[in-house]
């Protein structure tokens, strides 16, 4: 079994700033457009809170990637492509991993920091260059709209987003810079893909995240540490 690091939504390079946390809630902003969207951030009542994130950069009227995708049957559509599908693909992630999706935040008057804001338990795993379900462009998922490269896939199966940004689910130590996290017991040197330095792994059980990338991949096989960490954190985020 696998848990997936998943870095999504606003950043300073992706949109122009944190997402917001509004009454007590993580509020991830997609990026904006690339390939192909149909949703713009006001589909998503997500206009000014774009306007204000991005420094009046992005507003309502602007298209944005839609994705990850939560439902409201209670399930995630997850898009990956290039250089980041393969190295999912070459950790063999598939059904039976989670995918936990994290990215940069700040509420008023506090610095920004990493914290998770939802997840994804893989049921299925789609290659669309096989075809693309028509059930997905009813979704209208940008990765379904329209190929963003040859190994265009979707991962499909149970998530939610977090009802609140809890200290349980901040990745980021209290006195931060944001890439600085206070890591599980059970996460070690060598246990963390894009994480093989030595120096990012300090003492006082804390990792110096990599400044950019998608999906870093822990490899957890049977342990029960790490499965009882992921159930609590699945628990957290479906906690309301």
């Amino acid at each position: 079994m696998r848990i997936i690091f998943s870095r999504k939504g606003f950043d300073s390079a992706s949109g122009g700033g944190p997402s917001p946390i509004v009454d007590g809630r993580p509020v991830s902003l997609p990026i904006p457009a690339g390939a192909a969207s149909r949703t713009s951030y006001g589909d998503l009542g997500l206009g000014e809170l774009a306007h204000a994130a991005s420094r009046g950069k992005h507003g309502a009227d602007d298209l944005c990637h839609h994705d990850p995708m939560f439902t409201d049957e209670g399930t995630c559509l997850f898009g990956q492509v290039g250089a980041a599908q393969t190295h999912l693909a070459n950790r063999r992630v598939g059904v039976g991993d989670v995918f936990l999706f994290f990215g940069l935040f700040r509420a008023d008057g506090c610095d920004p920091h990493h914290c998770i804001f939802g997840y994804l338990e893989v049921e299925e795993v789609i290659a669309l260059a096989n075809g693309v379900p028509e059930w997905l462009v009813d979704h209208r998922h940008p990765h379904a709209l329209a190929m963003h490269g040859k190994n265009d896939t979707i991962y499909a199966g149970p998530g939610r987003v977090a009802a609140r940004a809890s200290d349980a689910l901040r990745l980021t130590v209290p006195e931060g810079p944001p890439s600085l996290w206070g890591r599980p017991d059970w996460l070690r040197k060598g246990g963390l893909s894009y994480h093989d330095r030595a120096d990012r792994w300090l003492r006082g059980g804390r990792l110096r995240s990599v400044a950019r990338g998608q999906e870093f991949v822990a490899e957890i096989g049977k342990r029960k540490a790490p499965r009882d960490w992921l159930a609590r954190m699945i628990a957290e985020i479906r906690a309301s």
